[in-house]
Formats: C-alpha cells, structure tokens, sequence
C-alpha cells in the first residue's frame, strides 16, 4: 500500500511563497510520475505539475514560471515551490503517485492566500 503524506500548507499574503511536500511510503523511483493537483472549493480537482521517473517536468498554464516542482530520492519526498501567489491559488493541493496504471493520493494540504 502507497502512502503519500503532503505537508507545508498555510495561509500567505498574496506574492508570498511556499513550499508543499509530498513524503511517499516507498522509492520515488517506483513510480512513472509524480503529480500535484490543486481543488478549490466548490470546483473541479485540477493538475498543476507533473514530474517523470526520468525528471521531465511539466505544468499547467496557470503555474508557469511561479511553481517549481522538484524532488529528493534520499528522502522520497517531492516538492512544489510556490511564488508569486494569488488569491485564486487557494485551494487544497494533493500529491498523485502514478504507478502501473494506478493513481494513489495523500490527504492533502490547505493553502490559503489572502491579505
């Protein structure tokens, strides 16, 4: 069983930053790919970066140039850096790992941006 634990939620002022992590049960590397999503209240869960096993990364229109995703093998953690937030980036974000046609999901972390 994937475990998939994401932490460093929070409430930020509009053009603040953070930084999500997503701590996996097991090797990164097992996965094909490791995803961010966001859902915000009363709308649709969407994607907003993807990373490979081999490192490729991509991104939603909307997260271009402010979010970073990354990761550690040592620790199994991947990351999403967030810059330049708006009010409209509030939304709960979710860590996906994708693994032989299986998505596995965390709990989730609150980010709230607003004055």
């Amino acid at each position: 069983q994937v475990q998939l634990v994401e932490s460093g939620g929070g409430l930020v002022q509009p053009g603040g930053s953070l930084r999500l992590s997503c701590a996996a049960s097991r090797s990164i590397f097992s996965f094909d790919a490791m995803r961010w999503y966001r859902q915000a209240p009363g709308k649709e869960r969407v994607w907003v970066a993807s990373i490979l096993s081999k490192g490729i990364t991509n991104y939603a229109d909307f997260a271009k140039g402010r979010f970073t995703i990354s990761r550690d093998n040592a620790k199994n953690t991947v990351y999403l850096q967030m810059n330049k937030l708006k009010p409209e980036d509030t939304a709960v974000y979710y860590c996906g790992a994708i693994s032989y046609g299986n998505e596995y999901w965390g709990q989730g972390t609150q980010v709230t941006v607003s004055s």
